[in-house]
């Protein structure tokens, strides 16, 4: 008899911690970005329909009693046929009915590409929510670390994605401006969040990480990393300009604060904590050497 392996995804947001994982492609098709190790050394490829099958057999086998929440791997799933993923979708339904929610990564550039029927019709199986790399609305910026996409783009592939019926979780890259763009990059990234208007707004601070060309840039001195103050800084101009009703997530540990709330009616508390940090930053030195340190536990 052959031995049956489960293919899992190396990678997941936070928020799926609890989530089944289901690896429907390997690596990433754009595997691009000057900030991101991830998929390195990964080809991208879609996996056999009859292999996916095979490990949601296996997932149903293992897990159906307490599996409510699904994560599809890797980075961009979407991007396969979508008769494809939509039959992986409704196969999955049927062997775990409990689920209640079903998410995967996917980019700006692919929702604009599909069609909205298409899309559609992987809401109407089964797919529930989609995780989307913005990381900055800022042209330049846009550019300067390759994400593959405009801001048009970034904001036509969002509404399409709530067209369709999905909940839509976008990520913001705190400090990929560096020190001298932070401003560019709050505002920019609001004017773009203000026009699609998500569901969530999930922020990360930007830690380098060796292998990227960001990581290389800042050996070479061509780019000054962002200091917890300048940070907190561009987190609240951002915040400052958002005109949203998103739920804002700091849900990682590259955060220095947890400012977690629902726009607008959060909106004060959250400038007023960031007001509180960058004072205690200025009149108690041992705050900025304690924010400083979290960078040796985290990761991208």
């Amino acid at each position: 008899m052959k031995k049956r392996e489960y293919d899992f995804p190396p990678y997941r947001p936070p928020s799926e911690a609890n989530s089944l994982l289901l690896r429907v492609t390997r690596g990433c098709p754009w595997n691009g970005c000057a900030f991101c190790s991830m998929y390195k050394g990964i080809k991208f490829e879609r996996r056999p329909l009859e292999e996916v099958k095979g490990d949601i057999d296996m997932a149903a086998e293992l897990y159906s009693d307490y599996a409510l929440t699904v994560f599809i791997g890797d980075s961009n799933s979407v991007l396969i046929k979508t008769e494809d993923l939509a039959e992986i979708l409704e196969y999955l339904h049927k062997k775990l009915p409990g689920i209640e929610r079903v998410t995967s990564y996917a980019r700006s550039k692919t929702l604009v590409k599909k069609d909205i029927e298409d899309l559609k019709k992987l809401r109407k199986a089964g797919l529930h929510r989609l995780h989307v790399g913005l990381e900055t609305g800022d042209r330049e910026l846009l550019k300067e670390i390759k994400k593959g996409a405009s801001p048009e783009e970034m904001i036509e592939g969002g509404k399409k994605a709530l067209q369709a019926g999905f909940e839509l979780s976008l990520y913001v890259l705190l400090g990929i401006g560096g020190s001298k763009k932070w401003q560019q990059h709050a505002k920019g990234t609001a004017q773009v969040l203000n026009l699609i208007d998500p569901h969530f707004i999930r922020v990360r601070t930007f830690i380098p990480q060796p292998g990227t060309e960001i990581y290389d840039r800042i050996a070479e001195g061509v780019f000054a990393e962002s200091t917890p103050e300048t940070v907190l800084r561009e987190s609240k101009a951002l915040i400052e300009e958002l005109e949203v009703h998103s739920q804002f997530l700091s849900d990682h540990i590259s955060n220095y604060l947890p400012l977690d709330g629902k726009l607008p009616q959060d909106k004060e508390h959250m400038l007023k904590m960031l007001n509180d940090a960058l004072k205690s930053l200025r009149e108690d030195k041992s705050a900025g050497e304690q924010m400083a340190k979290k960078k040796y536990l985290r990761q991208l």
